[in-house]
């Protein structure tokens, strides 16, 4: 038996134990791994408290992120009995078991080898949320260089903001943090963020096109803060599009994109390929300064994730949680 947290067909999520039949649900394919960590990340907390937009069926494991050692390997014997892996989205969590159960049966497509550099615990840190900034970084540096202006991090104090943060910082960018929670000043300036905007400054209507003042973005929030980044944005500039913490609308208009060619990157993370992840993890070991990465993670058990579903969804989770799947 396994113990897992478990979001059944009726009722609310809860630790229990589970059989093999349960984590392989119907399959006899798959890398079977033990779970050493995983990570609490926005997408969770939703799936925890069983929201169907992310809990797509039931019974479930929530955990859209898990880091651990292979059991069973796969019939290309691309990941063999003892290798040290870790596994982002790809559907985990959401209709497919996830981490936050001692053992998973994984598909290998997505799955990747640890980086050396970095430790078990601190690949449940970067989790999806890292992995997302790395992702949204990759594609900002095609168009937009160190020097070419200040690049704003919306959602700052989140995962995604916090990681984007100190990633942006190490690689020589300025970035601009902008947060609702001004009381983090000085936990963002530890991150590298040059400067603090308060997130009203972007959460109102306003013209289409205004004042330029940003090279480029990462937004976790989208609605009408993406919208206006947009029109802040200057000729030439990226924006990349991870998150909608604000809202699933954009109200903008075609302005931006035809007078200033700013633009628009969508960062989907749960379905990149296998070599994109690979690059992503990659730039991880090299450029996140990991004990920065410590100073900005908290770690709980397993039987503690339940009850941080709440918090993180209200916005009162700052950094990077990291679950201990195993006492």
């Amino acid at each position: 038996m396994t113990r897992a947290i478990v979001l059944p067909e009726d009722g609310d999520s809860a630790l229990t134990e589970v059989d093999d039949a349960f984590l392989r649900a119907g399959r006899d394919d798959g890398v079977v791994v033990d779970v050493e960590w995983s990570s609490l990340n926005y997408k969770d907390g939703m799936a925890l408290r069983g929201d169907p937009g992310v809990a797509r069926t039931r019974p479930l494991i929530p955990g859209i992120d898990l880091v651990g050692t292979v059991v069973e390997g796969d019939s290309a014997r691309r990941f063999e009995p003892g290798d040290s892996v870790v596994l982002n989205g790809a559907g985990i969590g959401e209709t497919r078991h996830g981490g936050y159960s001692e053992r998973a049966v994984v598909d290998a497509a997505s799955l990747v080898h640890l980086p050396e550099q970095i430790t078990p615990r601190r690949a449940a840190a970067i989790g999806t949320a890292g992995f997302t900034a790395m992702l949204s970084v990759l594609r900002l540096e095609r168009d937009v260089k160190p020097g070419d202006g200040e690049i704003l991090v919306t959602g700052s104090a989140g995962g995604v903001g916090s990681i984007a943060l100190a990633l942006l910082s190490h690689l020589g960018y300025t970035a601009v943090a902008s947060t609702g929670r001004p009381e983090q000043g000085d936990y963002l300036r530890s991150l590298g963020a040059s400067a603090i905007i308060d997130r009203e400054e972007l959460s109102a209507p306003g013209r289409p096109l205004q004042k330029t003042r940003w090279a480029g973005a990462v937004d976790s929030v989208g609605g009408q803060t993406l919208a206006t980044v947009l029109a802040q944005t200057a000729w030439g500039g990226t924006v990349t599009a991870c998150g909608l913490a604000g809202g699933s609308d954009l109200p903008t208009t075609v302005l931006p994109f035809i007078l200033r060619a700013v633009n628009l990157a969508g960062i989907n993370s749960v379905d990149a390929p296998r070599a994109l992840r690979e690059e992503a993890w990659g730039r991880l070991a090299v450029d996140l300064d990991l004990d920065l990465l410590d100073s900005l993670t908290t770690e709980v058990g397993l039987a503690d994730v339940v009850g941080l579903a709440g918090e993180i969804t209200a916005g009162r989770v700052r950094g990077r949680t990291v679950v201990r799947v195993r006492e």
